[in-house]
């Protein structure tokens, strides 16, 4: 085994696979009940995900919408903005993608940006960073008068295991996408990240729209705290199932279905697979 792949594995202590596995199945379920009942009450849910990179949050959203209906429910993960949106208010793109009635919105990284990365990496002027600072508690103020449930999330990691898992994704050819420049920059600016939360927090952890901190060295844990914390935060209750039934289905007509000649296939490459066995 190389030096790289030793230091990539992690020493964090896990909940077991199948504790995990089988509390995850009961959240998901009741997230589904819970959607049933934004959707009936045409309620609004936002929900953002913030923290250092490789924390987690991606595989927490990933697990939070697996089972939930995509016509009631999104991911929202922002790009850099264009040069149009660079020249709006700055939470003009944000308000945009905003949840309607009976729609659950999840946010990837937010209006937080500003407050983070654009502050440490020097994206925004110094005014730019102090006026997002008195803005956003403003903002989330009006959106809360509003109507909109929001729930923040902080997700926390070591620098240990963000080490290992920077060095698990450069291994892996199917996560090498989410190692960028500016996430091996963030390991030298540890310190510079550590005080930008600091300030923000200050600034926005509010008795109205507070921060919720998901300690996340070990994903399996931080998965379910989030959903089971996203679960007691909504006042939902389980709506009534219409009573539905599968009927038996009618013997065939004179239907003839064409010749299977007169269409195109993808080719059985899983065929393939199974005779080399």
């Amino acid at each position: 085994m190389s030096k790289k792949k030793k230091a990539a594995k992690s020493t964090v202590k896990r909940i077991p696979k199948r504790l995990y596995e089988a509390e995850l199945e009961r959240l998901q379920i009741e997230l589904v009940e819970m959607q049933q009942w934004v959707v009936a009450e045409g309620a609004r849910v936002l929900v953002i995900f913030e923290g250092r990179d490789a924390a987690g949050k991606g595989g927490t959203i990933k697990r939070t919408m697996q089972y939930l209906n995509p016509r009631h429910a999104r991911v929202v993960a922002l790009t850099k903005p264009s040069k149009k949106e660079r020249g709006q208010w700055y939470f003009q793109r944000y308000i945009e993608r905003l949840p309607t009635k009976g729609e659950i919105v999840l946010m990837d990284r937010s209006w937080y940006n500003r407050a983070g990365v654009e502050h440490v990496m020097g994206y925004c002027s110094d005014e730019q960073y102090h006026e997002f600072l008195r803005q956003a508690p403003v903002v989330e103020h009006l959106l809360i008068e509003n109507g909109i449930i929001l729930i923040k999330y902080w997700f926390s990691v070591s620098d240990d295991e963000q080490q290992a898992r920077f060095l698990s994704r450069l291994e892996d050819p199917m996560r090498r996408w989410k190692l960028s420049p500016t996430d091996i920059e963030s390991i030298l600016r540890w310190e510079e990240y550590s005080r930008a939360k600091d300030a923000m927090f200050a600034a926005t952890d509010t008795r109205e729209s507070p921060w919720w901190t998901v300690e996340s060295d070990d994903k399996r844990s931080a998965r379910l705290n989030t959903i089971s914390h996203l679960l007691s935060s909504i006042p939902y209750h389980r709506m009534e199932r219409e009573d539905l039934s599968i009927p038996d289905r009618p013997d065939a007509d004179d239907y003839e279905r064409p010749p299977i000649e007169q269409f195109n296939y993808v080719p059985d490459i899983a065929a393939d697979l199974a005779g080399k066995k």
